[in-house]
């Protein structure tokens, strides 16, 4: 990423200090006057790689700006909001190269002159410490950490009682999943989630906080966004072709589009990719998500379109059957894979974490799913228990390797 970059300065911990740049810095910069907000980049802050090699995505300055007057516009929505502001105190978990670490806890904090706490890397104990400590107002999760909340044994030992709100984004959370989470402040807190990515500088769908989420909808656009959900078809010559199914109901699955002052300008020294990323006329960007919205103009988040399990003809997005899982009480996190067959087509995988002390075979699991799911969704390539699901430092499933895994116990090509 370094040398991606070009990056003349490198800003760490002291205990990479050994690693570091020389220490005149500022024979490092030219130092010029203000350019154009729209088009002068601020940030390169590089893709999670998850499906692919991460890219450098270019960030500019309108570009953050934007998209952080857009999150702490929808704190001023609460009845009370110069009340919560003034004392409001947030922690971040979060790696600081992170999108969410960066445009939320660090410049939207400072925004709105409200304390961030920041972890220098994630411990669940220690997370639950701070809350306590310094009596945070705010909690924004990843499911494995949602379900940890709900589940683990020593959450009972602290006092969680300054959360005033609670939130989940990255993936998808069941909603038996968040319900669950919300019963630790006993019912008093709506958890609602979120959508973004790095392309977006950081989050584009969201919640109306006074609005109640029943459901695992990710909300509506932020303001100056748009958002709508296309279908991808091939004409006779194999060239894309494209229809607008927004309005057609929550079956009407496609590929989440949108637009806005916040998303990014293109992706580093990458044309090929910029051009790939974005509509054929150049004003919408293709997420890569499998999206759909419902009667009420709330989108819904399916899974990522390389992610999907082919099964008989049939799509099956790891992230619904991950959801589903998770509602179990034995288990602390998982992950589903593609597990290739012989004849070419694919059988969902789970790789599951037990809770501490839990008691549960691999058919437990099985079975929890199968009257849960249509017959090509249930868990046919099995479950395997494993310590830890490998994850990247920003929360995000490594499932190649996990492909990679199952691949060398079934003796099969792995999928990339």
């Amino acid at each position: 990423m370094l040398r991606s970059s070009s990056s003349a300065l490198l800003i760490t911990f002291s205990n990479h200090s050994s690693r570091t740049l020389p220490k005149n810095y500022a024979d490092l910069f030219i130092f010029a006057g203000p350019n154009e907000a729209k088009e002068t980049v601020l940030a390169l802050n590089y893709s999670s790689g998850t499906t692919g090699v991460p890219k450098g995505v270019m960030v500019t300055h309108r570009n953050y700006i934007s998209n952080c007057i857009q999150h702490n516009h929808l704190a001023t929505l609460y009845p009370n909001a110069a009340e919560r502001a003034a004392r409001a105190r947030w922690v971040c978990f979060l790696p600081l190269y992170h999108a969410m670490a960066q445009t939320i806890y660090l410049s939207g904090g400072v925004m709105r002159q409200i304390p961030v706490y920041i972890m220098t890397k994630f411990d669940f104990v220690e997370l639950l410490e701070n809350i306590q400590k310094f009596k945070i107002t705010d909690l924004a999760m990843v499911p494995p950490i949602a379900v940890m909340v709900a589940k683990h044994p020593v959450v009972k030992k602290y006092d969680l009682s300054s959360i005033e709100a609670i939130g989940s984004g990255a993936a998808p959370l069941g909603s038996e999943a968040s319900r669950e989470v919300e019963k630790v402040w006993g019912g008093r807190l709506n958890l609602k989630q979120g959508w973004g990515m790095t392309e977006v500088t950081c989050s584009l769908l969201g919640w109306d906080p006074t609005k109640y989420s029943a459901s695992f909808a990710v909300g509506e656009p932020n303001a100056n966004c748009e958002a709508k959900v296309m279908r991808v078809d091939e004409d006779e010559k194999g060239n894309q072709t494209f229809t607008e199914i927004t309005e057609r109901g929550p079956d009407q699955r496609g590929e989440l589009w949108c637009r806005g002052p916040n998303v990014m300008k293109g992706y580093w020294k990458n044309e090929k990719a910029t051009k790939g990323t974005f509509s054929p006329d150049g004003q919408w960007l293709r997420t890569g998500d499998v999206a759909y919205v419902d009667e009420d103009g709330m989108f819904f988040i399916v899974d990522r379109i390389k992610e999907l399990i082919k099964v008989k003809g049939n799509q099956v997005a790891p992230a619904e059957l991950e959801a589903l899982i998770l509602d179990h009480k034995a288990i602390a996190d998982v992950a589903v894979i593609g597990l290739p067959t012989l004849d070419g087509d694919e059988r969902p995988k789970a790789f599951c974490v037990k809770q501490p002390g839990a008691q549960v075979t691999e058919q437990d699991v099985i079975d929890f799913v199968k009257d849960k799911v249509i017959h090509y969704k249930r868990l046919n390539g099995g479950v395997e228990f494993v310590d830890a699901i490998p994850k990247n430092p920003s929360g995000k499933i490594l499932r190649r390797q996990l492909r990679d895994m199952a691949a060398k116990k079934a003796q099969l090509p792995a999928k990339l």
